[in-house]
C-alpha cells in the first residue's frame, strides 16, 4: 500500500508519514523474527489486493525496496509482477547477494488468459539485470481465491497456468 500515491496521501491524511513507515514495519517484522529457529523459512506476500479479479494499490516497489529487500531478515517475498501498476524490476537491486529470495509473480491470477512463456522469460531476463537467476523463482502474482468468492477465471484456467508456470521454471532453471 506505501508504493500506491494515492494511499500515501490517505495514509498522510491519517497523520502517518508514508516515507518513515517503511523503516517502522522493518523494525517490528525483524524484532517479531527474533528468536526463531536456525532452520525456519520465513518468506512475505506483497499483495495490491485480490478480491473478485480487482486490486486496491498500484506503483513499483521503490518506496519500500530499500527497507525490506536489503533489511528485513526475511528469507523470501514474494512480489506481484503481472502489470504495469507493479512498476518495473529496477527495486529488486536492493536484495542482498546470498541466500534471499525474490519470487516474481508475473502470471495474473486475477482472469484466465495464458500468458506467453516467451514472453514470461523475457520478462525473468530483464529481472536478471538487477539480481541473479538463482536468487529468483517464478509464482502467480497471487492467489486465486484470496477471498471466498474468488477471481473470475476457471479452476481449469488456475491449473493450466499452474501447469504452465511448472513447465517455464523447468525450462528456466532446470529440475
Amino acid at each position: 500500500m506505501l508504493c500506491d500515491p494515492k494511499e500515501r496521501e490517505k495514509s498522510k491524511g491519517r497523520g502517518d508519514d508514508p516515507d518513515s513507515l517503511p523503516e517502522k514495519y522493518a523494525r517490528m517484522t525483524n524484532k517479531a523474527l527474533e528468536g526463531r529457529p536456525a532452520d525456519m523459512s520465513v518468506t512475505i506476500h506483497s499483495c495490491r489486493g485480490n478480491f473478485r479479479s480487482t486490486f486496491i494499490a498500484s506503483g513499483g516497489y521503490e518506496h519500500v525496496a530499500k527497507r525490506m529487500l536489503g533489511e528485513v531478515k526475511l528469507d523470501g517475498y514474494f512480489l506481484e509482477y503481472d502489470s504495469d501498476r507493479a512498476g518495473g524490476f529496477e527495486p529488486v537491486r536492493f536484495l542482498p547477494k546470498g541466500n534471499k529470495t525474490v519470487v516474481l509473480g508475473p502470471v495474473t491470477s486475477k482472469d484466465g488468459n495464458l500468458e506467453s512463456k516467451d514472453a514470461l522469460k523475457r520478462r525473468i531476463e530483464e529481472a536478471t539485470k538487477y539480481v541473479a537467476l538463482d536468487q529468483l523463482c517464478l509464482s502467480p502474482q497471487c492467489g486465486f481465491a484470496s477471498t471466498q468468492e474468488g477471481n473470475v477465471l476457471t479452476e481449469e484456467q488456475q491449473w493450466a497456468k499452474l501447469r504452465m508456470i511448472v513447465e517455464l521454471a523447468d525450462e528456466v532453471w532446470g529440475r
